[in-house]
């Protein structure tokens, strides 16, 4: 819908919302065959008179040329009398200045034809309201002719009434298959309303023009908005733009095929001159005849089956259609619809250099990550199996398991004697040494010759070697207290 906003105003008849200066073409709302005035801000050549035919718009689509002989003032929008026959009648002005000679044109109407009827002037407010009161009763007016045409057995329908701006005459718009012989009608009419009654007959498509209407796409009725000639249309249309030929579908709101069926055709048919004719022919092939499905013009393909397989689909060019066809022509066969696929093989990049430190290994850096794990993993398993078996033993048994565990690995060189190990086994005769007080401290020795053998402090740790370090460096570890026994102790 368009916008109200453009309405006439009481100032010089200039609207009011776009300031256009009279060009608009939406006036109050009605958007009906409502035209844009695009030459209406340009100056004219030097010396060309300024054309003084004007458009006027009346009741729906309803248009008619009229000359404005007192040279008035007049915009679009303006409410003027004009004249007709007997009175005069009220309308609205749709289009001046240049854009007339072309609708006038366009529509076949001479400029210098005597049947131009004249402008009088702009309607004053006493012609307003009489032409508002005479199109309220329009409404009333149809329905009481169609009871009376009903009554009188008619094949007619009456479709619109429309006033003429003084009330002095009603124009009744019908739609019939035939002709009518309305003479009757008439009498009753001019009876029972007073006036002048004018029959009009009109198309199914001039019927929807003038009544106005919501199409299926949702939006206003072409014919009712800026449709104005209307052409013909047939199934082939349909046909060429691949649509089904339901009439449901097809047909508009008249009842005809739809007027939209025109606006792509000639795309269609532009498209279609590359396809070739199929006519129902099949493609023989070694595989077996096919025959044709469907075809999508702009993507130009076309689809084929096999009389063995209908379901399945086979997409094809247009030029392995032509090519396939030509083949038949020849008296040959393809193996197949679809063309062989030719597969290149792919060759591989070589580096232009050598990997020659490894610097390009992902995982270069996992190796020694391992061993690290390794190493820690068996540090923990060994605390772990050397700290139950020393429960329950004595402070000496707690020496020796610190001991093992501070001393990762022993150096080759300094190994123990293989009796060392065993617990209970006899120590080696050797001359005894003095005892040392046990609780002076002593320095621990290192590199011990192989053979020789640490005196034991305690009786109870006889058998079993003291622990070695293997830095020499490492400040030596406290020595626990072992209990003092009464005879142990030596002066």
């Amino acid at each position: 819908m368009s916008c109200t906003s453009c309405s006439t105003g009481q100032d010089k008849g200039i609207p009011k919302g776009c300031n256009n200066n009279g060009s608009c073409g939406t006036d109050s709302g009605c958007n009906k065959l409502s035209v844009f005035d695009w030459l209406g801000n340009m100056r004219l050549p030097e010396g060309q008179a300024v054309c003084d035919v004007m458009e006027i718009r009346f009741k729906n689509s309803r248009k008619e040329f009229f000359r404005n002989v007192n040279n008035l003032s007049l915009n679009v929008g303006d409410v003027v009398a004009v004249e007709s026959s007997p009175g005069h009648d009220i309308g609205v002005v749709s289009i001046t200045g240049e854009l007339v000679r072309l609708q006038m044109r366009k529509k076949n109407v001479n400029y210098d034809s005597d049947e131009i009827r004249k402008i009088y002037r702009k309607a004053k407010q006493q012609d307003i309201d009489k032409w508002r009161e005479a199109q309220s009763l329009e409404v009333e007016t149809m329905y009481k002719a169609r009871t009376l045409a009903l009554r009188l057995g008619l094949q007619m329908k009456i479709s619109d009434v429309e006033y003429q701006g003084d009330k002095s005459k009603a124009i009744f718009y019908y739609t019939a298959n035939g002709r009518v012989d309305f003479r009757e009608l008439i009498k009753v009419l001019a009876e029972e309303f007073k006036v002048r009654i004018e029959m009009r007959q009109i198309g199914a498509r001039q019927e929807a023009a003038r009544l106005g209407a919501i199409g299926s796409c949702g939006r206003e009725l072409c014919c009712s908005t800026w449709l104005n000639d209307f052409r013909t249309v047939t199934t082939s249309a349909a046909r060429y733009q691949q649509l089904s030929l339901n009439p449901l579908k097809l047909a508009g709101q008249c009842g005809k095929l739809k007027c939209c069926l025109n606006y792509e055709l000639d795309s269609y048919l532009d498209a279609l001159k590359e396809f070739p004719e199929i006519d129902n022919k099949k493609l023989a092939t070694e595989k077996g005849y096919a025959f044709h499905q469907k075809t999508d013009i702009f993507k130009r393909i076309i689809w084929w089956s096999y009389t063995s397989e209908p379901d399945v689909f086979h997409a094809l060019s247009i030029e392995r259609t032509k090519e396939i066809m030509r083949m038949n022509a020849e008296g040959q066969k393809p193996a197949d619809l679809l063309e062989a696929k030719l597969y290149k093989e792919l060759e591989v990049k070589k580096p232009d250099y050598e990997n020659v430190v490894g610097q390009d290994s992902l995982t270069r850096f996992d190796k020694h990550k391992k061993q690290n794990n390794r190493n820690k993993n068996n540090q923990h398993k060994k605390q772990a199996s050397s700290g139950p078996s020393n429960k329950g033993k004595g402070p000496a048994a707690e020496q020796t398991g610190t001991a093992q565990t501070a001393q990762p690995k022993k150096p080759q060189h300094n190994k123990p004697h293989p009796n060392q190990n065993k617990q209970g086994a006899a120590p080696q005769n050797k001359p005894q040494q003095p005892q040392q007080n046990k609780n002076l401290k002593q320095p621990p020795k290192h590199n011990q010759p192989q053979g020789q053998q640490q005196k034991p402090q305690n009786p109870n740790q006889q058998g079993q070697p003291k622990p070695q370090h293997q830095n020499q460096n490492r400040r030596p570890q406290h020595k626990p207290k072992p209990k003092q026994d009464g005879g142990n102790n030596q002066a």
